[in-house]
């Protein structure tokens, strides 16, 4: 499991990186979605690892739903985060669009000009 948190990491590194290039909102969206990712992967890895320890108790099943309880907890912030990213990642491609608009010119002979 460590490898993957590195893996993603690394991904995040050079996706970012290529990102910057074009856009520094999107780049910036972009570097907070890979940090929110890996986090879900921290908290997943944490409670996988604790979901293990209860096979090893009397009380699985009670330990069991308090790992997954914790775990919801731990990842309703997450959630929230990656909604508000959502939302600005969608007016941004809103206002990228609606530049592109601007920037279009209209062509000659269509039939508006006749």
């Amino acid at each position: 499991m460590k490898y993957v948190g590195l893996f993603l990491s690394w991904a995040c590194a050079c996706f970012t990186a290529t990102a910057q290039t074009e856009d520094p909102v999107f780049a910036e969206i972009s570097h907070q979605r890979a940090l929110l990712s890996l986090q879900r992967e921290q908290v997943t890895v944490q409670q996988d690892t604790e979901a293990r320890a209860c096979w090893q108790k009397f009380a699985v099943n009670d330990c069991l739903a308090s790992v997954r309880k914790n775990k919801r907890a731990q990842l309703d912030p997450i959630r929230q985060k990656e909604l508000a990213l959502n939302a600005q990642e969608r007016a941004w491609r809103t206002r990228q669009r609606d530049e592109r608009l601007q920037n279009k010119t209209p062509t000659s002979g269509g039939p508006s000009e006749q």
